[in-house]
């Protein structure tokens, strides 16, 4: 269930609760064992924020070439 709730989150909400969840940890007025619940929701929720990333980051290198195909799209680096 906490999978399919992963899926249907955005990148974004993910991303501003785990930024709350960072927050609270750092004021330091949390008690040790909801500290580490935080802390276990915070790792979810940064494997979310991962997952999602490299899935964009899969399509975008992937792009549909004039006749269909699909080509690894490279990306030139900039000269120092």
């Amino acid at each position: 269930m906490a999978e399919e709730q992963d899926r249907q989150i955005t990148f974004e909400k993910a991303m501003e609760e785990l930024e709350g969840i960072v927050e609270k940890l750092e004021e330091g007025d949390v008690p040790l064992e909801k500290a580490i619940e935080m802390y276990q929701e915070g790792m979810n929720l940064s494997k979310v924020c991962h997952d999602k990333l490299v899935r964009v980051e899969k399509q975008m290198d992937q792009m549909m070439s004039e006749d269909g195909e699909i080509e690894l799209l490279k990306v030139k680096e900039e000269e120092e």
